[in-house]
This record gives structure tokens, C-alpha cells and sequence, in this order.
């Protein structure tokens, strides 16, 4: 299709596969509307930065589907997914995009357990005896 813009946004272990197609502004994850698939509205505004930044809020349709992770991870997924799929669309919105941190990936981990430690930096209590 030719007004289709496709991206893919990660975060975390969260990975998004983004398409955007002219519509209503109906926003869809894993097949099923954005209000019943996030309950926070917090969250709920991150997905919409990028869109609502740009003036694209409510002309574009939103197919997101996103896998891995958690709610917030997945939040942060879709809307480097959106704004990539924004920069397809319009070039000219890349520098807006680029100066709100909306195209930067969040390269921020979970650092991994140590072994003789409890978690990542937590060590077990010291005992002198």
C-alpha cells in the first residue's frame, strides 16, 4: 500500500513493529483498542507524544504490535515506532522529533545477576564471624 509508513521501535525487551495509515487517529495494539490495552494513562500519553508534538493526532490510524517486556517498556517501543514511521512519512518532522529525544533509542538495560551477589549490585549480608 502506497500510504502505509511501517517502523520498528525497541525498548528495553520490548520490540514494536509500528504502521501508520491515514484514518481517524484510531490507535490498535495487539489487536485491540489503545484504552483497553493500557490501562494507565500515563502511558497512555507517552504513545501519543510524537503524534500530538507533530499535529498528527486523529489523521492517522495506528496499528501497533509489540511483544516482550512490560507495559512501560512496550510504551516506550511504540512511540520510538511512531515517531520512525513519522519520519518516513514527512522528512521535514525529523528535526521536532529529533530535538524532544523521540527518535533517540533508549539503550538502557537490565544489568545482569553476578554471581556471590543477590541481584545486579546487591551483595549478600556481611558477616564478620
Amino acid at each position: 500500500m502506497k500510504d502505509t509508513y511501517i517502523a520498528v521501535g525497541r525498548r528495553k525487551d520490548s520490540v514494536a513493529r509500528v504502521i501508520l495509515i491515514p484514518g481517524t487517529g484510531e490507535i490498535t495494539i495487539n489487536k485491540r483498542p489503545v484504552l483497553d490495552y493500557v490501562k494507565r494513562e500515563t502511558l497512555r500519553m507517552i504513545i501519543e507524544q510524537p503524534l500530538e508534538l507533530t499535529e498528527t493526532k486523529g489523521k492517522y490510524d495506528i496499528l501497533a504490535n509489540v511483544y516482550g517486556g512490560g507495559l512501560s517498556g512496550q510504551a516506550g517501543a511504540i512511540r520510538l515506532g511512531i515517531a520512525r514511521a513519522l519520519t518516513h512519512l514527512d522528512e521535514e518532522l525529523r528535526p521536532v522529533l529529533k530535538k524532544n529525544g523521540f527518535l533517540t533509542r533508549d539503550s538502557r538495560m537490565k544489568e545482569r545477576k553476578k554471581y556471590g551477589m543477590a541481584g545486579a549490585r546487591k551483595r549478600y549480608q556481611f558477616s564478620k564471624r
